[in-house]
């Protein structure tokens, strides 16, 4: 029953608006948009006290300090106004940001809210400000510094050297940025080639220079031109090792050591384990109490670029 008799009050109320021409409805129409104009037009006359976002500049040395986070674009506040007012500055039409100056750069951390008062109530027009809801805004400017650096070819990543020198041009690039980033760039600057030929000496790399974020270049890309590397040639001496010999028994090996030689690049050679250099001699080769064996290189240092074993054979006498 409570539904019947909902369902009859409905019918009843909207009896009136079944069976009409478009005249009516455009009467009805017409009404309902008079109406909520001239409501509108009342609410907006109506004074009120409210919450808003409003818009700050920041005014600072830009030549001279950097900010490292990015900086406040708005700021909560408690304001009170007319609703044309409100509604102009929520929709943000010919809204004039409160312009915040800082001046102890760059030990200026924070900025109260009680010091940005005098900004907002001179940028706000035909509104009156109360107070900011937030207590602190927090700031980190750094000194803005300018450093040349030379450019060179990034290791690979084990931190081996690359099989090649590169020729840059331009030879050396401008950073600018932060105190604290810019001059924590190593020197020479490593850029990293993408895919470059191993010993590659023709033609030439557009390589982009990259960077740490906040930090510009005067160039983006660079070209570089690889060229082979000379190596350093290091020679050892090494006790050759015996390979599938009887147990029990004593040889004798006429050199005692093996001359071998080593070649790396430069950079590599105080990182170089000499220790790592093995050779063989195969108790294969033994034919008689008295054979000259030929040495085998069986291990080479990770740097090493090349290892050739000069003593062509050691003499390995039975004792």
């Amino acid at each position: 029953m409570p539904l019947v008799r909902a369902f009859r009050v409905v019918r009843w109320f909207a009896s009136p608006f079944f069976g009409q021409e478009r005249s009516y409805w455009r009467a009805v129409t017409a009404c309902f948009l008079a109406a909520s104009t001239f409501w509108l037009l009342n609410a907006l006359n109506k004074t009120y006290t409210t919450r808003i976002t409003y818009p700050l500049a920041w005014a600072y040395d830009e030549q001279r300090y950097i900010p490292v986070k990015p900086l406040p674009t708005e700021v909560a506040v408690n304001v009170t106004g007319r609703g044309w007012k409100l509604l102009r500055k929520n929709l943000l039409l010919d809204v004039k940001p409160a312009e915040v100056r800082l001046t102890r750069l760059p030990t200026t951390r924070f900025v109260t809210g009680q010091s940005l008062r005098p900004a907002l109530q001179a940028a706000m027009e035909g509104l009156q400000f109360n107070y900011v809801l937030a207590d602190t805004l927090w700031l980190e400017f750094d000194r803005l510094v300018t450093r040349r650096l030379p450019l060179g070819l990034s290791p690979r990543a084990d931190g081996s050297a690359l099989p090649y020198a590169a020729v840059f041009t331009p030879e050396s690039v401008v950073f600018r940025g932060p105190a604290r980033t810019v001059n924590s760039l190593a020197s020479p600057y490593p850029v990293h080639l993408p895919q470059a030929p191993a010993g590659s000496s023709e033609g030439a790399i557009i390589v982009p220079i990259g960077g740490p974020d906040l930090v510009q270049t005067q160039v983006q890309d660079v070209k570089v031109r690889l060229q082979p590397r000379p190596l350093v040639t290091l020679p050892l001496r090494v006790v050759p090792e015996l390979r599938d010999f009887p147990a029990g028994q004593h040889f004798v090996l006429t050199p005692a050591t093996v001359q071998v030689q080593v070649q790396c690049f430069p950079e590599d050679s105080a990182r170089l384990d000499r220790s790592q250099v093995h050779v063989l001699l195969h108790y294969g080769q033994f034919h008689t109490p008295d054979s000259s064996l030929q040495p085998v290189l069986s291990q080479a240092p990770t740097l090493a670029r090349g290892v050739r074993v000069l003593t062509p054979a050691v003499r390995v006498s039975q004792k």
